[in-house]
């Protein structure tokens, strides 16, 4: 997907700032976007065959840095993904075999192109690298020779991913992997002429680890940007829900899913959340959050936020879907919306609800919502279920059941085969009938 330039070079600071994006930058960083373009990258260890949303906020650093003029460099670790980083984890992480790893470098090199404008005609075009091109055939002893000898070791452990980890146990792999970041900052500096890295605030060392090889071993200089790490309000984990992760992989998380994460952001958040992962204008998103905070009933942020990156990452048939999902379980029209519902997407909207199972011929005698009520077990009699539609307590299909003698046909079903029952305000029951 194509990023837009903004109006120049210099800019990427200033909106960075504006949006709560920066952390920490080196010194004369600024003074080097002054004078003109910059290649700048941020490496994506392959640790799961999808980004999560997790990750989301330091792609978006490389969109604004290509909006900007800058050339950007997404950067899939296959190599160092073969190790795995400590940085801001509490033990080692499982090494994957090198199946895994090449199924999990192409769903992430899948992903990154629906942020960043891959055109080779475009002068900032953004490129894709895997750092096992150039670790395959490098030699231990080549390396501790060219590289190992220009770091000491009291350099490596001054790095609080160390100091964090030294009292919980750090393997000799895991201390490595910052001189295999720094190299591959001094690769890209000396064959791509890149002189940037971005990252996470966690990031930090491993980035002036590469920053310090290209001092000594090319006499250069580099420079590096780190956002802050995403947390809500309430100071839990940004990125996940109570089932995990939310990937940005519709096999891992639908759509639907994904767009409620946003639509159900805290009303606290919900400025930070606009300013980080929208690609609206500043003038926009503050128009947006004023609209919020005058109608949060509304969720007018939530709502804008949530149909921007879902039709990002999903296409507009993804945001469709999940539109069609949300209006099924809170719309007006949802009995219509129901029937716009694929069998998976049903499925997939009521995992976990209640199921009945009734025979394929059962529709074929005269039966009514009592006996439907009654013969999946949903009430425990007749006249539970005559007084409950008396009262006003049952859907069927979303729809308000006026009637105890209501028959039904086969055009009540959902996909020719479900019926939804809806006995409370979230007591859902689902029929199969077949």
């Amino acid at each position: 997907m194509a990023a837009e330039q903004s109006s120049g070079t210099s800019d990427l600071l200033a909106e960075l700032a504006w949006r709560g994006m920066i952390h920490d930058t080196t010194p004369e960083l600024a003074e080097r976007l002054a004078q003109g373009p910059v290649t700048g990258y941020i490496g994506f260890d392959p640790t799961a065959p999808s980004l999560h949303v997790g990750n989301l906020a330091t792609v978006m650093l490389l969109v604004h840095l290509q909006r900007a003029g800058h050339r950007p460099i997404a950067l899939v670790g296959g190599a160092t993904g073969r190790i795995g980083d400590p940085s801001g984890k509490s033990e080692e992480r499982q090494l994957l075999d090198e199946a895994t790893l090449a199924r999990n470098v192409a769903g992430v090199r899948r992903q990154l192109e629906r942020f960043l404008d891959f055109d080779p005609d475009r002068p900032n075009a953004a490129r894709l690298l895997d750092n096992y091109d150039w670790f395959a055939d490098v030699r231990l002893l080549e390396f501790m020779r060219q590289v190992g000898k220009h770091i000491t070791i009291g350099y490596m452990l001054a790095k609080d991913s160390v100091q964090r980890r030294l009292e919980t146990g750090l393997s000799f792999t895991e201390f490595c992997y910052q001189l295999l970041q720094g190299y591959d900052f001094y690769h890209l500096y000396t064959q791509q002429g890149c002189e940037l890295q971005l990252g996470g605030s966690d990031q930090w060392g491993n980035i002036t680890t590469g920053i310090e090889l290209i001092r000594r071993m090319a006499g250069g200089t580099a420079h590096a940007l780190t956002t802050p790490l995403l947390t809500k309000a309430d100071g839990s984990k940004f990125g996940k829900s109570e089932s995990g992760n939310i990937w940005l992989d519709a096999e891992l998380t639908s759509p639907y899913a994904f767009y409620q994460f946003w639509l159900n952001t805290a009303d606290e958040d919900l400025p930070r959340m606009l300013r980080v992962f929208s690609l609206r204008d500043r003038a926009e998103i503050e128009a947006l959050e004023a609209q919020s905070a005058a109608q949060p009933e509304a969720r007018l942020g939530q709502k804008a936020l949530a149909e921007e990156l879902t039709e990002r990452i999903h296409g507009s048939e993804g945001l469709a879907a999940a539109r069609n999902a949300t209006e099924a379980l809170f719309g007006a029209d949802a009995t219509e919306a129901l029937r716009c519902l694929d069998p998976a997407q049903f499925l997939e909207l009521f995992a976990g609800v209640p199921q009945a199972q009734l025979p394929p011929d059962w529709l074929a005698q005269s039966r009514t919502v009592v006996d439907l009520l009654a013969e999946a077990s949903i009430l425990p009699s007749r006249s539970e279920a005559r007084r409950r539609i008396q009262a006003g307590g049952i859907r069927l299909n979303k729809a308000k059941v006026e009637q105890p003698d209501q028959l039904l046909s086969a055009t009540d079903l959902l996909n020719d085969r479900y019926l939804l029952v809806q006995t409370g305000k979230k007591n859902y029951h689902v029929v199969v009938v077949g």
